[in-house]
């Protein structure tokens, strides 16, 4: 396995599977590509539209949060020995990821879970689901540390 790609929303629930991303990469020597799917903002306002300039300054905060999580990101894998790369993407979280993987040649796809269930994840949904569902190549899903008191 030459590439690792790893989806991340940079959120504390992805924690679990960066660090087996990073595992994976050592254990393999697999370069790690590191994949951000920017969200796009929905403004609001009392009129009911937004002028096309106050979109445009939250899309590039939105960018420039994600640029900054990203470099973050791939310092902290370079330090531990993983040569890394970013990738911020546009689009449907799922579709977007997956075809990440298939053009940068990846030969597994690490992500992780919020571990959602029942109605919550009926109506958001699992990108990781639908990621399996898609990719053509091994995808390994980590969740998230369970919460005390839930089961």
């Amino acid at each position: 396995m030459e590439r690792i790609l790893l989806a991340t929303d940079f959120s504390p629930a992805s924690r679990p599977a960066v660090r087996e991303a990073l595992g994976l990469a050592k254990v393999t020597g697999a370069a790690l590509v590191i994949a951000y799917v920017l969200e796009e903002p929905i403004p609001f306002s009392p009129e009911g539209f937004v002028l096309p300039r106050i979109y445009d300054e939250l899309a590039q905060a939105v960018r420039t949060q994600g640029q900054k999580k990203m470099r973050t990101l791939i310092a902290h894998a370079r330090r531990t020995g993983v040569a890394a790369t970013g990738l911020l993407l546009r689009g449907a979280p799922h579709e977007a990821i997956v075809r990440a993987a298939r053009s940068n040649g990846a030969g597994q796809i690490v992500i992780g879970t919020h571990g959602r269930s029942g109605v919550s994840r009926l109506i958001l949904g699992s990108v990781a689901a639908k990621v399996i569902a898609a990719a053509s190549c091994p995808t390994l899903v980590v969740p998230a540390p369970r919460k005390a008191g839930k089961r």
